[in-house]
């Protein structure tokens, strides 16, 4: 076995190549065009309809300059809308369309069986402690990324 097979940062990187993979192919076997980060801004406007692209960038801990072009194929997709905010003429509100909200209810079970597919060859109890403990290192190393997670409290 190779040094690199044996570092957790090359581990993770595969394992993100493999989870990026199946959700690809899961979506396209849906018949959707969506990459996962899509999915998580639609899974996140979903909860907090009306925030703005600032907002939605730290809430799935994406880099607030390329944000806008993940909500700008949103939007042609005809799945998010953007206005102008009532408070701050500068920002845009976001919310899902009601395109946006069927796709997102379409897709879960496809979600779901990417999230069953990634841990394939774990045991139910070995895939549950995996996540724990991938919950465990993202939220010590939060602060190391160029794109912290934030929540509304912060």
């Amino acid at each position: 076995m190779s040094k690199i097979a044996q570092m957790p940062g090359h581990l993770i990187r595969r394992l993100n190549q493999v989870a990026v993979s199946l959700f690809l192919e899961e979506m396209a076997k849906g018949g959707y065009d969506l990459t996962p980060v899509q999915y998580a801004a639609l899974a996140e406007l979903e909860i907090a309809p009306g925030i703005d692209q600032a907002t939605l960038a730290a809430r799935i801990a994406y880099d607030r300059a390329t944000i806008g072009g993940v909500v700008n194929r949103l939007v042609a997709k005809g799945l998010v809308d953007r206005d102008t905010s009532s408070r701050d003429r500068r920002a845009k509100q976001l919310s899902l369309t009601e395109e946006g909200k069927r796709v997102r209810a379409d897709i879960e079970p496809l979600v779901e069986e990417v999230q069953r597919r990634i841990l394939t060859g774990l045991s139910v109890g070995e895939g549950e402690v995996m996540v724990k403990l991938l919950q465990k290192a993202v939220e010590a190393g939060n602060e190391h990324s160029r794109a912290p997670m934030r929540s509304d409290d912060e």
